[in-house]
Formats: structure tokens, sequence, C-alpha cells
């Protein structure tokens, strides 16, 4: 069943503006993002929306777990996933969550992100 949904819109200069601020890359990006994405502002930009859209998936914004505790990768063929950890891990199996599936529209101005959640609410 699907539990939530959500999507979010981020402007790509607003995200690459705020990297050049001490600390906004550690506090809202993993070590594998930052390391896959830091030189990429439209794909930071994705993950960031990617991040707001599950929150909203979540029904919670971010109450309860940081922005790290949504990792955004990409596989090989370039699609992205979401992996969990502390508190968005601890909402996604309150829920029995069986998976998140997100999708990224990126423009040179903007990225949008859109995310199901599909578990068993009991």
């Amino acid at each position: 069943m699907i539990i939530g949904i959500g999507n979010d819109l981020v402007a790509v200069e607003r995200v690459a503006k705020a990297c050049e601020k001490e600390g906004f890359l550690t506090r809202t990006f993993t070590e594998k993002e930052i390391e896959a994405f830091k030189d990429k502002p439209q794909s930071l930009a994705g993950n960031f929306a990617v991040k707001e859209a599950v929150s909203k998936c979540f029904g919670t914004g971010f109450r309860g777990f940081e922005l790290t505790d949504i990792e955004v990768l990409r596989d090989d063929r370039g699609k992205p996933y979401v992996n969990l950890y502390n508190g968005a891990k601890y909402i996604y199996d309150r829920y029995f969550g069986k998976n998140i599936f997100v999708s990224i529209s990126n423009t040179e101005e903007f990225a949008m992100a859109m995310a199901v959640f599909e578990g068993d609410e009991q």
C-alpha cells in the first residue's frame, strides 16, 4: 500500500550558493553523496529535492531525523535510490516499509523530485 507521496522543487543556483557556506555540505549530504556529486550542483540540487520529497512522504517534514539520514545515490544506470539511516530508517520501519521509489528531473535552473513510500501501515 502507498503510505505517502512527496515532491519538491529546488533552485539549482540556491543549492550551489548554499554549498559555498561552511558546513552546509556536511550537514546536508553524506560522505558518499559529497564524494560523488560535490562538483555537480544540479545533482546536489536533485539530491536535496529527493530528501525533501521523502520527508513529505513520511508526513513529518524533517522532524525526528537529519538531512543526512536520507542518502541519495545512483545505480549503474544512473537511476536514483535512497538509503535510510537513524531517524529516517525508524519512520520507514514503523510503517513496515517495503520501498521508496524516487525520480529526479533537472533543468539548468531547477531540480524536481518525486518520492513514493510503499509499506504496510498497521
